[in-house]
């Protein structure tokens, strides 16, 4: 199962201090928008996105369709079908894309221990 980039959707409670913390251990933005209060950074492979007051805890994040630089990927399993496989497997699905859709869609699941994954297909 491909499931594309792979990032650790932090929530915050001060955007400008955790982007000082992040930027001291090597990170650099990548993305995102500061007035909106939230950013996308990156140290190599490692992608963090820092969100002020839009979740409530921390989130893994998965993007089909994309490498870790955010680049369109050739080919890649589409976010609908991924959900598909999921709920064959009985995995419950918390939030569902629109499978009769195409294109831009999420779906979100909980692992066993109650954290967060969000799917998120950006095209």
């Amino acid at each position: 199962m491909e499931l594309g980039a792979f990032s650790v959707s932090l929530t915050v409670k001060d955007i400008q201090v955790s982007k000082a913390f992040y930027e001291n251990l090597g990170f650099q933005v990548f993305g995102g928008n500061m007035d909106q209060n939230w950013l996308i950074m990156k140290n190599e492979n490692c992608i963090i996105g820092l969100f002020q007051g839009m979740f409530e805890k921390n989130i893994l994040t998965f993007n089909p369709g994309w490498n870790q630089n955010a680049e369109n990927l050739e080919t890649f399993t589409d976010i609908r079908d991924l959900q598909k496989q999921l709920k064959e497997k009985g995995i419950k699905i918390t939030t569902e894309a629109d499978e009769s859709s195409e294109g831009p869609a999420h779906f979100t699941i909980e692992d066993p221990d109650g954290n967060q994954i969000l799917v998120d297909q950006h095209r």
